[in-house]
This record gives C-alpha cells, sequence and structure tokens, in this order.
C-alpha cells in the first residue's frame, strides 16, 4: 500500500555519503530542513498563559535555554498575538507548561511545552544543505533535542486518512516509509482512532532503535483541506517515563481546521 507519495527519506535523498550513525542522530534530531524559508510561517504563539514548572531542575534548564536562544545559530522566530481559535485557547488556560501555536494558512493548531524553540533557520552538515519536502515547522528542546514536535503536509487527493486503512496499516507503512530510517529497528507499540468535530484523526506509539540511543515516539495524523498533516513528537527512551505525559499531550491537542 503506498500511502504518501511525495515523502522523501532524508538518508536516501539527501545525505549519499552520510553514514548510517550520522543519518540516524541527524534524523531524530530533526535536522534534514534548510535553505531559506520558503514562506512566512502562519505560526502565532500566545505568551501571556505560560506557567513555568515548579521543580527547580526545570527552571534550570530553562535558564540555559534563554541563553542559548540569543545565541548566533538558533534564530526562532516567535510571532505574538491573542488570536488563537477558541478550543486551543481553551486548552492552553487548563494545561499549565504549554504554550499554545496555530498555523492559519495551513488550517491546524497544537500545544507544545513551554522552553521548547521554533527552529526556523538554515543547517549546512557534511558539507551539504538538506531539507525534507513538506516539513512546516520544528519545535525542539535546546538542551535535550530528541525532545521534540514537528508537523509535516503534504497534498492528498483522499478526504479521510482511513481511506489508507486501518490505524495500525497507517502507522507501520508511515514508520517504515518516513518516522524512521532503514537503519533503525522499530516496533509499533499501539495504535487508535479518534473523531474530533467529525474529522478522523489516526494516533500511535513507537519506538526507533539506533545504535546509540532509542527514540520513542507518538504521532497524528489526519486528512483535511486538500492536505495529510502528520505531527510527531517525542524524546529519548532514557527520558520517556518523565516525558511522555507531556508528550501525549502534544499529540492530543492537534487539531485541523478548514481554511
Amino acid at each position: 500500500m503506498v500511502l504518501v507519495q511525495n515523502y522523501i527519506t532524508p538518508c536516501q535523498a539527501y545525505l549519499p555519503n552520510a553514514s548510517s550513525s550520522q543519518v540516524d542522530v541527524m534524523h531524530q534530531l530533526g535536522w534534514f530542513r534548510s535553505g531559506h524559508n520558503r514562506r512566512a510561517p502562519g505560526c502565532v504563539i500566545r505568551s501571556e498563559n505560560v506557567t513555568e514548572t515548579s521543580t527547580s531542575s526545570c527552571q534550570d534548564r530553562l535558564g540555559r535555554r534563554q541563553f542559548l536562544a540569543v545565541g548566533p545559530t538558533i534564530t526562532p522566530l516567535l510571532l505574538m498575538t491573542s488570536q488563537i481559535p477558541t478550543s486551543c485557547k481553551i486548552a492552553a488556560e487548563n494545561k499549565k507548561g504549554f504554550l499554545p501555536v496555530t498555523d492559519k494558512k495551513d488550517g491546524y493548531s497544537f500545544l507544545y511545552p513551554f522552553g521548547w524553540q521554533l527552529f526556523l533557520y538554515s543547517f549546512s552538515t557534511l558539507t551539504q544543505e538538506v531539507v525534507v519536502e513538506g516539513e512546516d515547522k520544528v519545535f525542539k528542546d535546546i538542551i535535550e533535542p530528541l525532545e521534540s514536535a514537528s508537523v509535516n503536509l503534504v497534498p492528498s487527493s483522499k478526504e479521510d486518512i482511513r481511506d489508507f486503512g486501518s490505524p495500525q496499516q497507517v502507522a507501520e507503512t508511515l514508520i517504515k516509509k518516513f518516522l524512521a530510517s532503514p537503519s533503525q529497528k522499530t516496533k509499533l507499540i499501539e495504535a487508535s482512532e479518534r473523531i474530533i468535530d467529525g474529522k478522523t484523526y489516526y494516533s500511535f506509539e513507537f519506538v526507533a532503535q539506533a545504535p546509540n540511543y532509542t527514540r520513542h515516539a507518538l504521532t497524528v495524523v489526519c486528512i483535511g483541506n486538500g492536505k495529510f498533516y502528520t505531527l510527531t513528537t517525542g524524546a529519548n527512551e532514557r527520558r520517556w517515563g518523565k516525558m511522555k505525559d507531556r508528550l501525549h499531550t502534544v499529540v492530543d491537542s492537534f487539531q485541523i481546521f478548514n481554511v
């Protein structure tokens, strides 16, 4: 079953001379994006409801993030406004430690943990600049770069995610063809379906094991506005116990709307 033809596997298309370990690391860090921004992002982020977590270790990490965020190599673009869809606004008010983001042009919104940064910049590695077709935005923790959330959009003629098969079929296809590199050992843990405002969403959990780390990830997919939407978030397996509730909040908050 061919699920999404426009997905391009980074290690196959852009880094033919890279070793498998280098590709694995860069793939999981979300570094397969570069070049000048193809369009101004429709990203809207609201800050007034931000609540820092109470643990001292988190406060220390946030301080380091603030220091690193002003460095010359990281230039996150944040457009501050209060015009957030009502559903996302309510969710943000009920979820301390999260920020809402909405893309009015592409029609989606979700929450992400406070302290993560929006990455929109060129990245060169192994003397090559690389990019993944369809990648829209990447948010990540500066201190723990495997903790991230990325949104990918590709055109689709389908009107419902169920047209591609069951949640398990879609999950296995995406994991094999896009969400992990060929050299990684993957395992699908579970897949489920939910309906919000008449739209069907598939969510699934999986692990991808590389030689030097294992990433535990969550993905949610949906179809609308002529697009196939994919949001994936995750963390290093060693931090899964600490991060899993936050990451579930990210995928559970993802919604698309008509544009």
